[in-house]
């Protein structure tokens, strides 16, 4: 598995014009399914006017998690293409709504899959892609004596502090960049009677 990975910052936009269709498209960063159906659904309401709102997304490091949906076009003409331009540009992290109104004139199945395909990638064209680290949690636990000899390893290897409580015994929550995740265990197995736990 890659160190990294490659998302979008922002919601972008873009347009395809065919026939008298014109197809809208979003591009937008996304973390859970949870945010995706609120996004769709906020979409709908917005564009209650148009024929179709179609949309793809792509979610996770290592990109397991997608779904493709036509809603009512011809089965593979929408969903597909526009899940075809996610992959193309290797993004994760990220939901494109594709919303056609229709122009009156039928385009076709061959048509209609260039139509979201360019819609899409006029999205990804306006977006601003980053390239991120892939981050993971660990909980460690250990007793207040050796605070500094935490805090140094801490801050040689750039981990995150995200939450801790101090009491006779201490707990904090790093987030670590993966790739370094092997070096700061070893590091923190030096210090007696520390735990780790990953998560």
């Amino acid at each position: 598995m890659s160190d990294t990975y490659k998302t979008i910052t922002n919601l972008a936009q873009g347009i395809y014009k065919e026939k008298g269709s014109k197809f809208l498209s979003f591009a937008i960063p996304i973390s859970s399914i949870d945010e995706v159906k609120e996004i769709v659904k906020n979409y709908r309401k917005e564009y209650f006017d148009a024929r179709h709102v179609c949309y793809a997304y792509m979610i996770g490091n290592e990109r397991l998690e997608w779904r493709a949906n036509d809603d009512g076009e011809p089965s593979g003409t929408a969903g597909r293409p526009i899940l075809g331009q996610i992959n193309s540009h290797e993004l994760t992290n990220i939901l494109v709504i594709v919303i056609r109104y229709f122009g009156g004139i039928l385009l076709g199945t061959g048509g209609l899959v260039s139509a979201y395909k360019e819609a899409t990638a006029d999205a990804l064209n306006n977006a601003q892609i980053i390239e991120k680290m892939v981050e993971e949690s660990i909980f460690i636990n250990f007793d207040y004596l050796f605070m500094n000899d935490v805090m140094r390893i801490i801050k040689d290897t750039n981990a995150q502090i995200v939450q801790q409580t101090y009491n006779n015994e201490c707990t904090m929550q790093l987030s670590i960049n993966k790739k370094d995740s092997e070096v700061i265990n070893s590091k923190l197995k030096k210090i007696i009677g520390l735990k780790i736990e990953l998560k």
